[in-house]
This record gives C-alpha cells, structure tokens and sequence, in this order.
C-alpha cells in the first residue's frame, strides 16, 4: 500500500513511474545496491527487486554481487555494455565530468570550482583521478572507455590543438590540450570551444533543434559564441570563428583579459557586471547579482539590462552579416532570463528594423550551463567507432 499512495494513477502508470524512480536513483548515484536503492526511492524492498530483475533482463540496468558492511548484496548499475564515453569541460572556474553509455545517458557525473588561476596539468591529472573513481562507481574498467570529448571555455587553434588566444584560460595556454588528456586518459580525445559545443549540444537537444542557421552566446564570467550554418558549426580558416566576446564595442573601453580595450566581455561579461556593482555593494559574486536583480533590486537589474544592451549591439552586427534563424542565449548570466534577453531582443529588432528580413528569435537555451559538457560527449559519441556517423547519433542526457 506505500508505493500506491505515492503516485496515483493506474496500475500501469503507477508502474512506469516506480521504474522511472529507480533509473534516476541509479542515475544520481551511479550504483546502489537493492537496499539502498529501497531507502533512496521508499519502494518496498519487493517492489525494487522486481523492477530491478525487468530492467536487467531488458538491459537497461545491470546487477552484480557485491560486499556492502560486509554483508553481500546486489549491486546495481546502469547497463553499459557496449562501452562508455566521457565528457569534460574546463571552464575559468568550474570542471564539470561525465560518464555516459553507448546511448548517451548519462551514468556518473562530477562538478567542482576551479581557482582562477588553475594549471592545466593539475586539473588533467584530477580529471584522471576523478574519472578512475567515476569508473569504479559504476562497475567498469578502463578499456570500456571508448572516447572523450572536452569542452575548453577558450578560442582553439584547429592546427596546434592549443588556446588560440592569450590571456583568455592562462593555466593552458601552450599546451596541446588533445594530446595531454590522451596521455592521461589512454582514449582517444576531441578537443573544441565550449561555445561551439554548447550550440551542438543546443542543436541536437535544445533550443536549435530544426534551427541550421543560428547562433548560441555564452554569457558567463567571459562571453563566447557558437555559429551553425547550413547544420554545421563554423569555425573560420584557423578555427577560431566565433570570438563574440571580443568584438571590440566601445573605442579606448575597459581593458579586457585578452590585452584589447573595449571588448564586449569587458563590457558586459559577468566579470565585468559585478565590478560595476562596486560602488554598491561589495564582495558580490554573479550568482548574488541575479538572485538579488530577480528579488527587485533596482541597481542589479539595471546593471544586468545595460549588458544585456550592449550584448544585443553585437548580436545585431553578427546577424546583419550571418542571418541566424534564431540567437540562444546560455551560460551563468543567462539565468537572470528576461531581464538579460529582453534588452538583447529590444537592440536586436531595433537595430535590424528595416532590413527585409525579420530579426533573429532570442531565446534561452535549454540546456543550462551542462550544455557544452552535453556537447563534448556528443562530439566524443561521433569520434568513436562505436557510434553512428556525425550527425545521426541521437543524444539522450539525463538532465536532474
């Protein structure tokens, strides 16, 4: 009677929903035995062993034997016989991992804060480490990892494999990302922008789908952009399209990162919102200023819409030249929604207004700030012999 009063319903339905919770406990933990599994979804022991024993023989989970407090007991995990893939994205201040199966749900997933001024080889050695625990969590060996993908916050170099630009992710610059995280990987390795990634991962799951013409903007601590034309992802003569952020937009402006003055991210970047908060408020991070600009603080809304202006300038000035369909907006910024894309979408049609054309949509992404680690697994999936070609894989990510 205690897994009926939880979801109301037929008994069929009833039944999905019960297999739906036990996929996602998996999902979240990576693997669990049938006890824990109990404790985590309040199913009867009875009910999990009989879900678990159908999704086993339909291979979508997979049991072993297993010592838990030196008692056995069955382990259980996501299926992934065919082999997995991994993701990765290091951005300024945040790695994000994931392990997916040959279908690209997703089995095992890290986040964690990087420093400002991170090394690439400490956090490729992490990476190395964290990916062994990830493995270890959902019962498989390293030769079932068939590919990684890595999303890199950063311009890339097509012909070196390295940080195009400097001053942008100093810790890589120099470095053949590829060819390091394949030494400690042992897997084969795809390196692209995250912004590039992200407007993939938008395309094939999000707010692009049916969109080939378009355009994702990355707004977080630095701004980036992804261009797709024609269902392909442009990326320039050296591969390096799509340096949205460094469009310069004021003359003699603020001195960005890059060494430039008057870039767009020194203007309207998250880093750049927050100091120009100081004379309000101190000691804010970005997150505070959303939180506080969707509370109704007058100074941190505008703040966030004068942004928001100075992105949509640049937006317009791309769209006279590519003619996108549609403008994603994603990235940390991204999560104030209408206070950052009305002022966008007010700049853009103004701007735009009397070519024949109509403007561009802007919409939020999807995806949230997952969106390039989605990619990277998707690119990894298209790299790997195990996979259908580019293009034809279908993307399934678990997104709680």
């Amino acid at each position: 009677m205690a897994d009926q009063r939880r979801t109301p319903g037929s008994q069929t339905s009833l039944r999905e929903a019960n297999r739906g919770r036990i996929v996602d406990a998996v999902k979240k933990h990576g693997g669990l035995t049938q006890v824990e599994l109990a404790g985590a979804t309040g199913l009867s022991p009875a009910t999990v062993s009989n879900i678990v024993k159908e999704l086993s023989e339909s291979g979508v989970l997979s049991t072993s034997k297993s010592m838990r407090s030196g008692r056995r007991a069955q382990y259980v995990t996501l299926a992934h016989a065919s082999g997995l893939v991994c993701g990765i994205h290091f951005s300024q201040r945040h790695l994000r991992v994931a392990l997916a199966d040959t279908g690209l749900t997703v089995v095992a997933e890290h986040e964690m804060p990087l420093a400002r001024d991170h090394r690439s080889d400490n956090e490729i050695r992490r990476v190395g480490m964290l990916l062994a625990d990830m493995l270890d969590n959902v019962s498989a060996e390293r030769d079932e990892l068939l590919a990684t993908g890595v999303a890199i916050s950063a311009p890339m170099d097509a012909a070196s494999g390295m940080v195009a630009r400097p001053g942008i992710l100093r810790g890589w610059e120099g470095i053949a990302i590829a060819d390091a995280v394949e030494r400690t990987l042992r897997v084969p390795v795809v390196v692209d922008n995250s912004s590039n990634l992200s407007a993939l991962a938008e395309h094939r799951l999000g707010a692009l789908r049916g969109q080939d013409d378009a355009m994702f903007v990355e707004v977080s601590d630095g701004i980036g952009a992804g261009i797709l034309v024609a269902g392909r992802g442009y990326r320039g003569a050296s591969g390096s399209a799509g340096e949205f952020g460094h469009m310069v937009i004021v003359e003699n402006g603020p001195l960005c990162r890059c060494g430039n003055l008057g870039c767009l991210e020194a203007i309207a970047g998250g880093d750049a919102v927050v100091e120009s908060l100081k004379s309000h408020y101190s000691g804010l991070k970005l997150s505070d200023v959303i939180v506080r600009a969707m509370a109704g603080d007058d100074v941190c809304i505008r703040a966030i819409a004068e942004a928001g202006a100075h992105i949509g300038v640049a937006a317009a000035n791309v769209a006279s030249m590519f003619d996108p369909a549609r403008v994603v907006v994603g990235g940390h910024l991204a999560r104030a929604g209408e206070l950052l894309l009305g002022p966008i979408r007010q700049v853009v049609d103004r701007s735009l207004a009397s070519r024949l054309a109509p403007a561009p949509e802007i919409v939020a992404g999807q995806l949230g700030p997952r969106a390039a680690l989605m990619g990277a697994l998707a690119v990894a999936a298209e790299h790997s012999s195990a996979f259908p070609a580019a293009g034809t894989a279908d993307i399934r990510v678990a997104l709680g």
